[in-house]
């Protein structure tokens, strides 16, 4: 693409806002980005929001596309699997994928942010700090920003604005304005609280170092993330209401009894539980679908704050991410004709950004209970040996979303044909042994086409 020097303005430097700084830089835009919080290289942020992030092929492909994969290797933590632990302390590894190449891997949000935006700072991105977003002129494109140190409010002149600023928005807050614009948010009953798993002597983990650990409880669940420095990022999910939840686990010694109850073995290596308990946050989590996510060639919507998903498929992150990559392409492929860039990038995005938010809340109930259930594992070992004899046809749904690129909606339609042949090639076997490979093959060969696995 020809050098442009057409101004484009970022607001929210989370991870898409300065991914997609670097990107457009790469390709001669000159670029401004505004942050409404402190600069967290220099200002400690409070903790209880900083849940570890799994970063998986679709957000490794951003990243390569920016130059910057290389770079990350050094505080990602390879997760192979899913190590669930029971009650009584018992561990069952359930694999990701069909071997040790397919891993999602465990990154601290904070350090990916900082990463990120040192990165954009290289390419000469300016980012201002302590600027919050008051408002956004439909008419005009400018931008109203608050000083969040002086409290002094000015109005710029932006260019074309993209919102990378969350699910919280304020760019789509200004675009609720619009007639016929579509906004829909559904929280879910649970919330989520940080915790914390300390390192051991030297700095080792305390628990298997390359897995996701998970504590099943049917309606509630612990899970905990690897970290570089020898920690587990936790996170416990409880209903915010009812018997087992945030509103009854509610005194230290509640904290403590609910722990010992629930998941004992994971208390004996957390011994400030109570203080994390009750100086980190409660969080909620939320669904955003909205359209449209532009406004003509002026402004668009891009990341959580054109569709916030929750986090049970780990793939906010990566839907993020790629959608910056989307984006480029489109410009790559048209110029900066940005009411045609805009009006595709939503097209082809916001079919498949409503799939995986769908699939996020529908794996939310496998984590939560199904990963315990002895016939859930059975059916995802047919899973693998299906997918190892027909690698073009069958590819399991987790796979598809997690270790290609294949679009989240044909995951979504595929995954739910492949699940009505499983449930009939498992119905009457126990092992993977007894599978009806007569029938596995005329199921295939009949309901599913070859697949373009894209690396």
């Amino acid at each position: 693409m020809k050098s442009c020097p057409e101004k484009v303005t970022l607001i929210g430097a989370g991870l898409t806002g300065p991914l997609l700084a670097i990107l457009l830089r790469q390709r001669g835009f000159a670029v401004e980005l505004y942050e409404r919080r402190p600069d967290m290289r220099r200002v400690r942020t409070s903790a209880g929001r900083s849940i570890n992030l799994a970063l998986s092929t679709r957000g490794i492909h951003a990243l390569q596309q920016a130059g910057l994969w290389e770079r990350m290797r050094s505080i990602i933590v390879p997760m192979k699997g899913r190590m669930m632990h029971s009650i009584a302390g018992e561990l069952t590894f359930q694999p990701y994928g069909k071997d040790e190449t397919e891993v999602i891997n465990s990154i601290s949000r904070g350090e990916l942010n900082v990463a990120l935006m040192n990165a954009a700072e290289e390419q000469s991105v300016a980012i201002h700090f302590n600027q919050r977003c008051m408002g956004y002129d439909l008419k005009t494109g400018a931008v109203r920003f608050r000083d969040e140190n002086t409290s002094r409010v000015v109005n710029r002149d932006t260019g074309v604005v993209i919102g990378c600023d969350g699910s919280a928005s304020a760019i789509r807050t200004e675009m609720l304005k619009l007639n016929r614009f579509n906004f829909s948010q559904q929280y879910l009953d649970y919330g989520y609280k940080e915790l914390t798993i300390p390192a051991g002597a030297n700095g080792k983990h305390l628990l298997e170092t390359n897995a996701l650990h998970i504590w099943p409880r049917g309606n509630h669940m612990l899970i905990a993330l690897p970290n570089i420095d020898g920690t587990f990022a936790c996170i416990l999910f409880l209903p915010f209401e009812g018997a087992a939840s945030f509103a009854s686990v509610s005194t230290r010694s509640n904290v403590v009894r609910f722990f010992e109850d629930r998941f004992p073995d994971a208390l004996r290596l957390m011994p400030e539980l109570a203080d994390n308990y009750f100086t980190n946050p409660t969080g909620a989590m939320v669904t955003i679908k909205c359209s449209p996510w532009h406004l003509e060639g002026g402004s668009l919507l891009l990341g959580d704050a054109a569709h916030a998903i929750v986090p049970f498929f780990g793939q906010g992150l990566n839907c993020g991410l790629e959608d910056c990559t989307c984006l480029v392409e489109l410009l790559d492929r048209h110029g900066a004709d940005w009411p045609r860039v805009f009006a595709e990038f939503e097209k082809e995005r916001k079919v498949n950004t409503d799939a995986i938010a769908d699939m996020a809340i529908e794996n939310f109930t496998e984590m939560r209970d199904r990963v315990a259930d002895a016939r859930f594992l059975f059916r995802k070992k047919v899973e693998l040996a299906l997918e190892a004899k027909y690698p073009q046809l069958f590819v399991p749904k987790y796979a598809m979303v997690t270790f290609h690129r294949i679009p989240y909606s044909v995951a979504l339609t595929r995954g739910a044909v492949q699940d009505r042949m499983l449930a009939q090639l498992c119905e009457a076997i126990d092992r993977v042994e007894d599978l009806d490979w007569d029938l596995a093959e005329k199921l295939i060969r009949c309901d599913l086409t070859s697949l373009e696995l894209r690396p």
